[in-house]
């Protein structure tokens, strides 16, 4: 197999490089990577336990080809596998010229086993989820009428790191008013204001590894519409994460808040999938979505984050992150739920 996503080729050697490329066989794994990372990558695999080879060179088409046809390389193949989402197409074409073995496009294949986190994995996740835990409380009375979201996504990231976090594990959303109406907003120019649903959608790096959380805040006091929709996401994040358990599938969680929000008569507004795995990417295997069959399997880290949104008027998000275990889910993401009033004093 031939691994070209950074991520799995992190995964699998330790190796953090922005470039390189693993060959791996039954009894030889080989990593390529060029002479910018000479020194890092035998210290990166060392430390990891990776007993793979390193050679440097700059073509790693040609290196994996020439290892591929050596008659005491590996075996002389006959099949190799290709991550079929994460190799160009030239890439893909310059192999099937200098080798005479099946090219096999493969899907997954490493992200599946990645979804299953150790102990220090799982240490790791857990260290940046209570990482935000404590920033946003510590951050949350800076949270007032006449602050711009794009200040505040900053004084988060600020916190995180600040806190001992690399830094934020994706563009922190702080989204206020119309623009809480929309799932992946970006923190603008637009000033909080009396009555906004602000939607605080958080997490942060740490070695690598990424923690997920959301939560909805008003600005003042929430108007009858703002607590109705509050309470039911809510109550539907609860159900899913209830769901949650070794051999359920994905799928079961999705429907278990979908279905919930629907009941309550939102259902054309819950415009997204339940959630995803986490880990060093930020969204992994497995999808928490609607008909999604895949198994849950413990000691896999995944979000639980129904929402509702509506255009013209805002949304209401609440996510958490949780460990699947035999009989249900540890959560790892512990800020309070409650709908906050976030002071409606403009600042000075």
């Amino acid at each position: 197999m031939v691994v070209t996503d950074p991520t799995n080729i992190r995964w699998c050697t330790g190796f953090t490089g922005s470039a390189g490329v693993l060959l791996i066989s039954e009894d030889r794994q080989v990593l390529t990577t060029d002479s910018r990372y000479r020194d890092q990558a035998p210290a990166q695999l060392e430390a990891s336990g990776c007993e793979a080879e390193v050679l440097i060179g700059s073509d790693w088409v040609a290196a994996v080809a020439a290892i591929l046809k050596d008659p005491n390389g590996v075996d002389n193949p006959t099949r190799v596998a290709l991550e079929a989402d994460r190799i160009v197409w030239a890439d893909q074409r310059r192999l099937a010229d200098a080798l005479t073995a099946d090219l096999v496009e493969t899907a997954g294949l490493i992200a599946e086993l990645r979804s299953v986190k150790d102990e220090a994995e799982l240490a790791r996740i857990e260290t940046a989820a209570r990482i935000v835990d404590a920033v946003l409380k510590e951050s949350q009375d800076r949270f007032v009428a006449g602050v711009s979201e794009r200040e505040l996504a900053h004084r988060l990231d600020d916190g995180m790191r600040a806190a001992g976090a690399d830094g934020p594990a994706y563009d922190t959303i702080v989204a206020s008013g119309p623009n809480a109406a929309l799932p992946h907003a970006r923190a603008g120019s637009r000033r909080l204001a009396n009555g906004d649903l602000v939607v605080v959608d958080a997490g942060a790096l740490v070695e690598g590894y990424r923690s997920d959380m959301t939560r909805t805040f008003v600005v003042g006091s929430p108007d009858d519409r703002a607590v109705e929709i509050h309470d039911i996401v809510t109550r539907a994040q609860a159900e899913g994460v209830a769901a949650v358990r070794a051999g359920v599938e994905a799928g079961e969680i999705d429907r278990a808040c979908r279905e919930f929000i629907a009941r309550e008569g939102y259902g054309d507004a819950f415009v997204h999938g339940t959630g995803h795995g986490v880990g060093l990417d930020i969204h992994e295997f497995p999808a928490v979505r609607r008909g999604n069959t895949a198994i849950l399997s413990p000691g896999q880290a995944i979000t639980v984050e129904p929402g509702i949104y509506l255009s013209g008027y805002g949304g209401v998000r609440v996510e958490d992150t949780v460990v699947v275990t035999e009989d249900g889910c540890r959560p790892l993401t512990k800020f309070p739920k409650e709908f906050v009033c976030l002071s409606s004093q403009p600042t000075i």
